[in-house]
């Protein structure tokens, strides 16, 4: 059994979405980051930067952090939606490595500017919201020539940018204007175990299409 730290963030959603994918079983344990859960005492033990998704293995007793981890830990200990070696390992590596290094934090900036402080900030606003259109462009070009990030097959890697996409409509993104992405974003939108861990640890949120 593992358990799951989160909240319904990008980040919690890898987490959870992953899960959902391997059929690992899994609690649920909420993180309220409105409320200044993740300063809990208890939490900072698992998760010492203060930061959703944690979690816990009581099969192993392993302990993590940082959502890149998490993926990377449980798709090694199931064998699941990363190649076990050869290129395509390393394809998957680099581009769950481009949504930790770049779409990751640059459209979590645009949306917290965008989104959330608009005119508070028009130079903030201006460098992230053009970086967000950039990286969708990087993303786009990717897309055209595969089905998925790392090649024809789905895995970590999408299931790590999945959801940073999923806030499009905060990041002021205009689908219309990368098929690719939005092809593969619906695709991957329409998928049961998406659907599900979407709603962790809260139900009743809405995936936004596009």
């Amino acid at each position: 059994m593992i358990d799951l730290y989160t909240w319904t963030t990008p980040n919690g959603r890898k987490a959870s979405i992953m899960l959902e994918e391997t059929g690992l079983p899994y609690t649920v344990h909420p993180v309220d980051i409105t409320k200044d859960e993740q300063f809990a005492p208890d939490f900072l033990k698992i998760s010492p930067n203060n930061k959703i998704p944690a979690i816990v293995d009581h099969d192993t007793g392993a302990s993590l952090m940082e959502s890149g981890a998490i993926l990377l830990y449980l798709a090694e200990k199931t064998g699941m939606f990363i190649p076990l070696d050869g290129p395509g390992r390393w394809r998957t590596w680099q581009w769950l490595m481009f949504q930790m290094g770049g779409a990751g934090p640059m459209l979590g900036q645009a949306h917290h500017f965008l989104q959330f402080n608009p005119g508070k900030a028009p130079y903030a606003e201006e460098r992230f919201g053009a970086e967000a259109r950039r990286l969708y462009s990087v993303m786009d070009k990717r897309l055209g020539e595969t089905e998925y990030l790392a090649g024809g097959d789905y895995t970590i890697a999408d299931i790590a940018t999945w959801p940073w996409v999923s806030r499009f409509e905060w990041q002021r993104i205009d689908l219309a204007q990368f098929p690719n992405v939005r092809r593969w974003y619906l695709a991957i939108a329409g998928r049961p175990a998406v659907r599900r861990g979407y709603d962790v640890p809260k139900k009743g949120h809405e995936i936004p299409l596009a």
